[in-house]
């Protein structure tokens, strides 16, 4: 009978592991990597050669989710008038109002905003430079 309990025990184990791993992200990390994702994509947009030239006008979209003024961010860069013929601002304008959506609906008791400085979604901060 040992062995068939520490089997059983061993089998419990692995179940749990494997449903843990598998488990859905949570909203907060879903929202984090979606707003560093959108960040990401406007900053290749804005260096990219091959670019329409509207991209400049672009507001700026930096984003940071602990910061309430991310909400009037996205709002704003998702009614943005120019660039609708380019394909990738287009894009990055769904990906905006997705993020939009999950942070009004989804997340909205899960997040909690640390800031309402707008001003500081207009400059981003750079990270440590890392000296050898």
């Amino acid at each position: 009978k040992v062995p068939t309990m520490k089997m059983l025990l061993l089998l419990a184990l692995l179940s749990a592991a494997l449903l843990a791993s598998a488990a859905p992200p949570t909203c907060y990390l879903r929202v984090l990597s979606l707003s560093k994702e959108i960040t990401e994509s406007f900053k290749e947009l804005q260096t990219s050669k091959t670019v329409d030239a509207c991209v400049e006008t672009l507001p700026r979209l930096y984003l940071d989710i602990h910061n309430y003024c991310v909400l009037a961010k996205l709002r704003d860069f998702v009614a943005y008038p120019g660039c609708d013929r380019v394909a990738e601002v287009n894009e990055l304008k769904e990906k905006a109002r997705s993020l939009y959506t999950i942070l009004i609906s989804y997340c909205r008791r899960d997040l909690v905003f640390l800031t309402d400085d707008c001003n500081a979604l207009e400059i981003p901060i750079s990270p440590p430079v890392e000296h050898s």
